[in-house]
């Protein structure tokens, strides 16, 4: 992940003749889809998807804190669905599909406090929808998410809470490279042997030659290097190390983007709902939420749209 190559693929798409084409040579690898006739009927959408998604992200960045929540959760979404459009053509098939996908309980006034917060996955709506079609999860693992949990799965953010004790996510590895690396401490938190533990992994990596285990790590050595880190691993953005949750419980998702979805839903809820909460942390500055809250944006902010135009470029890689 390189920042300054944001936007190369979202602005080469910005013109219906590009934009066809790209949807063209999506649907040539679908099966009974007339890829010439559903790029003609998509290309729009699909191009204002992109654009209207990247116009909430950089309007959003350069507007106060009080409405980037709205901005980023709505350009996110945006850029979620032109995704699903170039492997759904028919999206959107049905209206229960254009919900959220996710609700929030109802809030306490006194004492409330975000880290503990939690939403809730719904079956049917964008975040079910999108999490099956773009990152192959059927079923969410949990039906409940705390915020506290989300935030740090966040390789970035999880460095706020090493700050103040916490181990919430461990560097195992660097993109490109074609070892991995993990504490035997990790055993002991996931309850497993070295040898149960890579089965469990073994899905989200390429061939693995062998595990060294050694007196206080054990290393996993895989036939090729790890180019695109997937499941539990998640990539920091800036320095390309690859993070792995430390706990058991923190084993929630097996997309960053999926976790984005869930905290800018909560936090957009908010932003709308809860005036006085939202004014009083902004203001006030006095929870801990606040840090934490302010430095996801700004990590959201730039790593969702990057995320999903990795996406979108997979599908170039898929049809050369």
């Amino acid at each position: 992940m390189k920042n300054k190559e944001i936007n190369v693929l979202y602005t080469y798409l910005q013109s219906q003749q590009t934009a066809q084409q790209f949807l063209y040579d999506c649907y040539q690898n679908l099966d009974g889809v007339e890829a010439s006739a559903k790029s003609y009927e998509n290309c729009n959408s699909f191009m204002y998807y992109l654009d209207h998604g990247i116009q909430f992200y950089e309007n959003g960045k350069n507007l106060d804190i009080l409405f980037q929540p709205i901005m980023f959760f709505y350009g996110m979404i945006h850029l979620l669905k032109a995704n699903l459009l170039t492997i759904r053509p028919d999206y959107p098939e049905s209206t229960t599909i254009l919900a959220h996908g996710v609700s929030s309980r109802k809030r306490k006034k006194k004492d409330y406090s975000f880290m503990d917060d939690e939403v809730k996955t719904q079956q049917n709506g964008l975040f079910p929808y999108f999490s099956k079609h773009l990152f192959s999860v059927s079923q969410a693992p949990f039906e409940k998410f705390k915020m506290e949990d989300l935030l740090g799965l966040i390789p970035e953010v999880s460095s706020l809470f090493t700050l103040q004790g916490q181990k919430e996510m461990i560097t195992v590895g660097e993109v490109g490279m074609s070892e991995l690396h993990f504490p035997n401490a990790i055993l002991d938190n996931y309850h497993l042997t070295a040898k149960s533990f890579t089965q469990r992994i073994n899905a989200y990596l390429p061939v693995i030659e062998q595990t060294e285990i050694n007196k206080n790590s054990f290393c996993i050595k895989l036939s090729v290097p790890l180019h695109k880190p997937s499941g539990p691993f998640f990539t920091h953005a800036s320095n390309n190390l690859i993070y792995f949750p430390f706990h058991r419980r923190k084993y929630l998702l097996n997309s960053e983007v999926m976790v984005h979805y869930l905290l800018l839903y909560n936090l957009s809820m908010l932003c709308r709902y809860e005036s006085e909460w939202w004014g009083d942390l902004l203001s006030a500055k006095s929870e801990i939420d606040y840090p934490f809250i302010t430095y996801f944006l700004q990590n959201t902010a730039e790593k969702i749209p990057l995320l999903l135009e990795e996406k979108l470029l997979e599908r170039t890689s898929n049809h050369g």
